[in-house]
């Protein structure tokens, strides 16, 4: 497909990567110099310039375009951009919105009003993780498939966990009762794709596949024991902030609880604001890296910390200060993806990548051909990649076990229906024609795994 990216801040150059590497012909719009640096050293063709100026879009090919992405850190320049693409004839344009009053559901203005047919809020997208972090407490990361009825999950192995030292098959076999697939353990920041002789280890991270009603039971296995969350202190009232307080009252499940909800905002103006939108919330003006504050206000007898300032190096710090003094639950925004192997070597519990939400949120939206979606995970170099089974395809009728998967690429499930039927797969099960299997796989396979599946 023939895509042209107006933005190379850090989402257009994440998907200008993904999207060369999959034969994608792609152009970047960009007029930033150091942004132009970046973008050169990716197989893309440049042009140079403002995203809004008709000459410049129509030199990029925008009216030719098979998909038109405006993901600049200017709203402005994103709904511009997006309205002359598609006034030009592009068929398909997704844009980046991050002012919530013109992406939230008060918003009068529907996203064909912009010129776009799909709207992406990558703060809010982060906010929706973080709160489904909120609902598994022991959760390192949470992702939903399959029409959200089957979920990926992060556990940490602690050192007690009845599984330490016995292999991943052992762990399969002796737990019959449970629907699950480990699909990946990340140990010591290096993925390793599951095979049935690994051994799980003390701090190795596992990411399971279960049924959502399975991953209870799943995170009993491992020894750790999941509680509620009802005090919560969340460091920024940015605008992820801001929308997680607004998630947690309005969740149907979360909104029953009895929270306690403190937040923590540098800004005195901003505080004041957010003091009088939110009347149940403790508000307070502060920096979220100052030990004194978090001490005054009991730190320690919170059950989650939650650092979303717009300063990630910021947001590690204090959780890691949260963390010593006693919250069992600490969750940071981070908008480098190179921070996250990291991030819980040093002790956070789970971190938050704005931009890999944004790159996912897009990515549902684009895909062509065999590939139908591709979600990264946090903490490991895997993803979740969604095909289809072409008729006559080299897996077409085959046993999942009589398949050689490149780069260890794992199958997980199986559906030929709806999402919502998909069946936890097991090595003798078949895949056909019209089938949707999801794999898991880092995505430097994707060419051969393409190769597999298609006709």
């Amino acid at each position: 497909m023939k895509i042209v990216i107006a933005g190379a801040g850090e989402i257009g150059l994440d998907l200008a990567k993904v999207l060369t590497a999959e034969k994608h012909d792609v152009t970047i719009i960009e007029r930033d110099d150091d942004a132009k640096k970046l973008a050169r050293e990716l197989n893309v063709r440049l042009v140079e310039g403002n995203a809004t100026s008709s000459s410049k879009l129509r030199e990029a090919g925008v009216a030719t375009a098979d998909i038109m992405i405006a993901v600049t850190s200017d709203d402005g320049v994103n709904m511009i951009a997006s309205m002359a693409a598609k006034k030009m004839g592009c068929p398909k344009v997704i844009g980046r919105i991050r002012e919530m009053e013109l992406s939230g559901g008060d918003c009068p203005l529907e996203a064909s009003d912009l010129g776009m047919d799909v709207k992406i809020h990558p703060e809010e997208e982060a906010a929706n993780e973080i709160v489904m972090l909120l609902k598994r407490t022991v959760a390192s990361d949470i992702v939903e498939i399959a029409d959200g009825s089957l979920q990926v999950i992060g556990i940490r192995l602690p050192a007690d966990a009845p599984v330490i030292g016995q292999t991943i098959r052992w762990f399969d076999e002796h737990h019959p009762e449970i629907d699950f697939n480990v699909i990946a353990l990340n140990r010591k920041g290096n993925t390793l794709m599951a095979k049935g002789d690994h051994k799980l280890l003390k701090d190795d991270q596992l990411f399971a596949l279960a049924r959502k009603d399975d991953i209870p039971k799943l995170i009993e296995t491992t020894g750790r024991k999941e509680t509620n969350i009802d005090d919560v202190l969340i460091a920024g009232g940015s605008g992820v902030g801001e929308m997680i307080i607004h998630k947690i009252t309005s969740d149907p499940e979360l909104s029953k609880r009895d929270w306690n909800i403190k937040l923590l905002e540098p800004n005195e103006d901003r505080a004041n604001e957010l003091a009088n939108r939110f009347p149940n919330v403790r508000v307070l003006f502060g920096e979220p890296t100052n030990p004194d504050i978090l001490a005054i206000e009991g730190i320690g007898d919170m059950d989650a910390f939650l650092a979303v300032t717009d300063d990630e190096e910021s947001n590690i710090i204090s959780c890691l200060m949260a963390k010593h003094l006693g919250v069992s639950k600490t969750v940071a925004l981070i908008s480098k993806k190179e921070y996250i192997p990291i991030s819980q070597t040093i002790g956070l519990d789970a971190a938050v990548n704005t931009k890999l939400a944004a790159s996912n949120e897009i990515h549902r939206h684009i895909r062509g051909g065999n590939v139908k979606s591709i979600t990264s995970l946090h903490g490991i170099t895997a993803d979740v990649i969604e095909m289809e089974v072409s008729p006559g395809s080299k897996v077409d009728g085959k046993a999942i076990k009589k398949v050689s998967f490149p780069g260890g690429a794992v199958v997980g499930a199986i559906w030929s229906g709806e999402a919502s039927d998909a069946e936890i797969v097991t090595g003798n099960s078949i895949m056909k024609a019209g089938d949707r299997v999801m794999l898991f796989a880092q995505a430097s396979y994707l060419d051969r795994l393409t190769d597999l599946f298609q006709g």
